[in-house]
This record gives structure tokens, sequence and C-alpha cells, in this order.
């Protein structure tokens, strides 16, 4: 029985950047919800929330466009 090489379109460095930038998104979206204010129009739900969601779709983008070591 010959081994058949797995052609997987992400490397497993790919996967564990993807895996870190999805727990970003999830903690940017608990920080919003912390936010005590009405409507959360305060520091975490205006400023701090989205900076980190937006860092956490950075590394997503990272994460795909990074080449795999062959």
């Amino acid at each position: 029985m010959s081994e058949k090489k797995k052609d997987f379109a992400f490397g497993k460095e790919n996967y564990k950047w993807m895996l870190i930038g999805l727990v970003v998104l999830l903690l940017g979206f608990v920080i919003m919800s912390l936010d005590k204010t009405q409507h959360g129009q305060g520091f975490l739900g205006l400023t701090l929330g989205p900076i980190v969601i937006v860092s956490g779709f950075v590394l997503q983008f990272v994460a795909i466009f990074k080449k795999p070591k062959s």
C-alpha cells in the first residue's frame, strides 16, 4: 500500500493562526458586551472592542495568505 500525500489548502501553522484570530475576535465581542453604559456607548463598546475585533480579522487575513513551509 502506497502512502498518499494529503494536499491541504493550509498548513498546520495557518490553522494555528486562524484559531488565534478566532479567539481574538471572540475576545473583542466579549469586551464590547462588558460595557455597562447605555447602548454600549462607552470606551469598551466604541473604542477598545472594535479595535480588538479588527485585530482578529487582520490575524485571519494573515493566516489565510501566509505561505505554508514546504
